[in-house]
């Protein structure tokens, strides 16, 4: 009964979009949630935007990833790219 690696769960892993390329080894990632106001109960859109480590520049701007945290790597790098799960770049220059 073995599992695949692909599907494996990693504890504090997060999904999210990557909105910058443009340093080496290193993609900004936003993650979009609805929180709910504390007073008025309306759904209000929130972001947390993380710096990670991708090691071999397999992302792009667009694609959906996921991310688990890691060991600080720089000032505000303390997270890691686990897998590319959907590529969704208009350009692929490989």
């Amino acid at each position: 009964m073995s599992e695949n690696a692909t599907t494996e769960k990693i504890k504090g892993a997060r999904v999210g979009t990557v909105e910058s390329e443009a340093r080496d080894k290193t993609r900004k990632v936003v993650i979009s949630y609805l929180a709910k106001h504390p007073k008025y109960g309306k759904y209000i859109k929130r972001r947390t935007v993380l710096n990670i480590h991708d090691e071999g520049n397999e992302s792009r701007t667009g694609d959906i990833v996921e991310v688990a945290p890691c060991r600080p790597i720089s000032k505000t790098k303390s997270w890691r790219l686990v897998r590319v799960v959907e590529q969704r770049s208009k350009l692929r220059v490989d």
